[in-house]
């Protein structure tokens, strides 16, 4: 099967002109860091930065609220605040990493379609 796609690949580049067999080799696979440094380009960049710095805000206040959760007294009322208080900042630290996982994914799916448009209108051609 991979045999198949390096073959299409290769008649794909064949077909295209130097500066469109440029920005096919770009539309390649990328590694987790380059699909990470992905999600900060763009028009959504500036919304991940500032979720990156909510993350690690809400980090800080889990940290806080599981050191008052073992750091109080016997009442019953304030373990149940202070241990409400660090499972909302681990929800909501796990949603602002999977807005971040959504992205990347995202991003995959558009390099494919632009993939798909190029190969058709290379072959148009």
């Amino acid at each position: 099967m991979k045999k198949d796609i390096e073959k299409i690949d290769a008649l794909i580049k064949e077909a295209l002109n130097q500066e469109e067999a440029k920005f096919y080799d770009e539309l390649g696979e990328q590694n987790l860091f380059e699909k990470l440094g992905g999600v900060f380009k763009g028009k959504l960049g500036w919304l991940a930065i500032l979720m990156n710095v909510v993350s690690l805000a809400l980090l800080g206040l889990l940290v806080y609220c599981g050191i008052q959760f073992f750091d109080a007294e016997a009442a019953t009322n304030e373990l149940i605040q202070w241990g409400a208080g660090f499972f909302i900042c681990l929800i909501a630290i796990g949603m602002i990493k999977l807005f971040v996982w959504m992205q990347m994914d995202k991003n995959d799916v558009l390099r494919e379609l632009k993939r798909l448009e190029l190969q058709i209108s290379a072959l148009s051609h």
